[in-house]
């Protein structure tokens, strides 16, 4: 059987950190409060840019069916997020006079993958679904935010974008999958 909805693109997973321990330290109709505005926050920010797969708790699993990935686009997109995510924390903090304690990690990967319906919802399936999931178990918890890229995705943008970056990027290596952790 021949699926013919495989195509390439780009997975990106904003996911927050510090969201076990907000869970059980804040009350649960607030931190229910928080956590939508902020995901809201991220899909507004998003502008179409990617489609929504799913949202899984604090996570969002965006995709977008893409052979010629940006470096700069994604960048710019992320930076929007992470600036919109970061302003909504200081507003929602001032008005419930409360602290919160989360901040936004990233994760943009690129290769094959597919994606098939079950009643309403729409689910990706394939080996780069399941390795992006994986680079979110990173080791870099403790990071109060990040952006981390596959060298799947690097090797699929073009080089010249990449190089001009690699001044405020640091290369790295999870289990085999390098990456570009950003510095500022």
């Amino acid at each position: 059987m021949k699926n013919t909805n495989i195509q390439e693109g780009i997975i990106l997973i904003p996911d927050f950190s510090g969201f076990t321990e907000f869970v059980f330290n804040t009350k649960l109709y607030t931190g229910e409060y928080i956590v939508r505005q902020l995901l809201s926050t991220l899909i507004d920010v998003n502008g179409h840019y990617f489609e929504i797969s799913e949202i899984e708790g604090d996570a969002i699993l965006f995709y977008r069916y893409d052979e010629n990935p940006s470096y700069q686009s994604i960048s710019k997109i992320l930076l929007k997020m992470r600036n919109a995510f970061n302003q909504k924390i200081e507003e929602l903090s001032k008005s419930l006079s409360t602290t919160i304690d989360l901040s936004l990690k990233f994760i943009v990967h690129y290769g094959t993958f597919s994606q098939y319906n079950i009643g309403s919802f729409r689910k990706l399936y394939g080996k780069t679904i399941v390795e992006a999931h994986q680079l979110l178990k990173n080791g870099f918890a403790e990071q109060p935010s990040y952006a981390l890229f596959s060298n799947s995705f690097l090797e699929n943008t073009s080089h010249q974008e990449t190089d001009h970056h690699k001044g405020s990027l640091r290369l790295s290596e999870i289990g085999g999958i390098h990456y570009f952790e950003n510095l500022n």
